[in-house]
């Protein structure tokens, strides 16, 4: 079964500085259809001005990961971590028994367009641990790229979730199939664009959601960037 949710009916907070679209129930935002997908608890996609960001504060028992689509974020933790996750890189913070963390855009002139991405943990109370990727576009192009695994396969960061997270660029011709093993299901995040999943037409911020079937596909992209996520059935 293919649901899919369009791009307008997610949750909207506008603060200024920060514009965001949550894809689940999230601070103000509650919908209690949209509380999270299998482990997957939180996409939001946010928008930061020119000089502003998160102050530190704290998160425990989450894995959370960052996807820069434009602008730079600037990190910074308790972990002696201070980096800057330019497009192209995932972050990941495994935040365990407690981190403090922070996440500044400092562009004068620039907005910072990223995805926040929290994921349920299969073991909580763990050390908290931090690690940071780049992937290019040619790894993505036309294809699922691992970028995120239980077991840090083929490179991708390592988180400690049952949950798969993969990124792929589409246009044209370019086409793309991810089989589901049973018991599994999926969500797929167009970033950007326009693509086909499983026959339905997704735009810009759409989402699909994939149950009870064994294979995803991906398939007449216009300018498209895309996550998908195989998870756990639940």
């Amino acid at each position: 079964m293919l649901t899919l949710r369009k791009s307008q009916d997610r949750g909207h907070a506008d603060h200024g500085w920060l514009k965001s679209f949550h894809s689940f129930s999230f601070a103000g935002y509650h919908d209690p259809q949209h509380i999270g997908f299998g482990d997957l608890r939180v996409i939001n996609e946010d928008r930061i001005a020119a000089g502003k960001g998160f102050g530190t504060h704290g998160h425990r028992d989450m894995e959370i990961i960052s996807y820069v689509l434009s602008g730079e974020l600037a990190h910074k933790d308790t972990l002696g971590n201070i980096k800057a996750i330019p497009p192209g890189d995932v972050q990941r913070m495994s935040a365990g028994t407690g981190v403090q963390h922070s996440e500044f855009n400092h562009a004068r002139d620039q907005t910072t367009h990223f995805l926040q991405i929290w994921i349920e943990p299969n073991v909580t109370g763990i050390p908290p641990s931090y690690e940071q990727k780049s992937f290019a576009e040619a790894e993505k192009r036309g294809r699922l790229r691992l970028v995120a695994s239980p077991d840090g396969a083929e490179g991708s960061v390592l988180i400690h979730a049952d949950a798969r997270m993969y990124a792929g660029l589409f246009d044209g011709a370019e086409r793309a199939t991810l089989a589901l093993a049973p018991g599994r299901q999926a969500y797929v995040h167009l970033v950007r664009g326009e693509l086909t999943f499983n026959g339905a037409m997704l735009a810009t911020g759409d989402a699909g959601m994939l149950q009870g079937e064994t294979l995803l596909t991906l398939e007449h992209g216009r300018d498209a960037e895309v996550l998908v996520f195989d998870l756990a059935a639940g």
